[in-house]
């Protein structure tokens, strides 16, 4: 008898990174075979962060295009899904987070009657567009989840509160923190750029922030190095010119501000262990930062991972100029705050949630496997 097909399938370098540990650890068991899927919606960086993995894409249908919209990505991702789905034929499809490629391979996989497994299942916030598009998709995969592996308690309470049938959820942590544990211990001690005093990291590229918040967020970055000349702000660029645009005016000509372009997975871990303080409007940073326990303020005025915002390991700022500057300098100047967030327990998981995906997935396909529990 041939071995069951696992597909995951990803889109852009945060669902690369968080379903690398997934391909892994499925990979570490011959009982299935295992097949890693790139839409190749954002295709270089994603490519990136997946070899600090040692991984490739067994199948690339790289359909990133110049300018590309929301609704070219959709259709020419269905399209080659739907395609290789119907060549392939699976026994399960699996796909993370919000991204227009989750959505898709959701959908996919849903038109072609493949159980679908929804890995970081159950965020939301109380505005379908609000991220956008974001909210849209995991509501909307959702609905065709037959697997629901929410990363939370506080997840699995929204599929709950949405019927979903609680025989089809289980909590198993944030693979993020899975890859974030393996990168720290695989990856080079080097960090960019060497500097004796306190760093702080910026990362900003949401689609709701661009133009005037991404300024405000700019200035106030560029206020609070002014006011303590013994930080240093690193700059993550987002290759998005429409972030670039607005960003390189403001932050690029000031000698303790460095503006670098995406680093690779395994620099950006140590980055993030290396920064005093950061300032992200990034869902994966929020969950990844306080595994290293750095403080995140959180450019969003909402945000799908209020854990860490109740446990203390993140503060919700908005794009408010005034506001992120008060916040920023409170950490900086006062060793009481700054350590009652950096000393709070990460909500996130603790590393184990590929093996718990796995176990799940062959029970439910009729492979033994040992039982394991599940977070919480």
């Amino acid at each position: 008898m041939p071995k069951p097909l696992v597909v995951c399938v990803v889109g852009t370098r945060p669902e690369a990174i968080k379903v690398a540990p997934v391909v892994q650890e499925f990979r570490q068991h011959d009982a299935v075979q295992t097949l890693l899927v790139s839409t190749g919606q954002h295709r270089e960086i994603l490519l990136s962060a997946l070899a600090a993995f040692g991984l490739a894409p067994d199948e690339d249908l790289a359909i990133m295009q110049q300018g590309q919209t929301l609704a070219q990505v959709t259709s020419r991702a269905m399209e080659g899904l739907d395609g290789l789905f119907d060549r392939l034929k699976p026994a399960m499809v699996l796909a993370q987070g919000d991204t227009t490629t989750t959505f898709v391979a959701g959908l996919g996989a849903f038109y072609r009657r493949i159980p679908f497994g929804h890995i970081e299942a159950g965020l939301r916030t109380e505005s379908i567009d609000n991220p956008f598009p974001e909210e849209f998709n995991r509501r909307a995969v959702g609905l065709i989840s037959g697997l629901h592996f929410p990363p939370t308690t506080w997840s699995r309470d929204n599929l709950l509160a949405e019927k979903k049938n609680p025989d089809d959820i289980f909590v198993v942590g944030n693979t993020v923190i899975d890859a974030a544990q393996y990168t720290a211990n695989h990856a080079s001690d080097s960090w960019y750029p060497e500097f004796e005093g306190r760093v702080i990291l910026l990362t900003t590229h949401r689609r709701e922030n661009w133009g005037e918040p991404q300024k405000a967020i700019a200035e106030a970055a560029v206020e609070l190095v002014n006011r303590f000349p013994d930080t240093l702000l690193v700059v993550a660029m987002h290759p998005n010119p429409v972030v670039r645009d607005t960003l390189v005016p403001i932050l690029g000509n000031h000698d303790r501000i460095k503006l670098i372009e995406p680093p690779d997975y395994g620099p950006f871990v140590k980055l993030m262990q290396r920064a005093t303080l950061i300032l992200s409007d990034s869902g994966g940073v929020q969950e990844e930062a306080p595994a290293f326990g750095i403080p995140v303020l959180v450019l969003r005025d909402t945000t799908e991972r209020p854990e860490g915002v109740h446990a203390g390991t993140a503060k919700l700022v908005g794009t408010n100029k005034q506001r992120i500057i008060d916040e920023g300098a409170t950490l900086l100047s006062d060793p009481a705050a700054y350590k009652a967030m950096a000393q709070s327990v990460s909500p996130y998981g603790d590393g184990k949630a590929s093996a718990r995906i796995r176990a799940v997935v062959f029970n439910r396909l009729g492979i033994e496997t040992e039982p394991v529990e599940m977070w919480a």
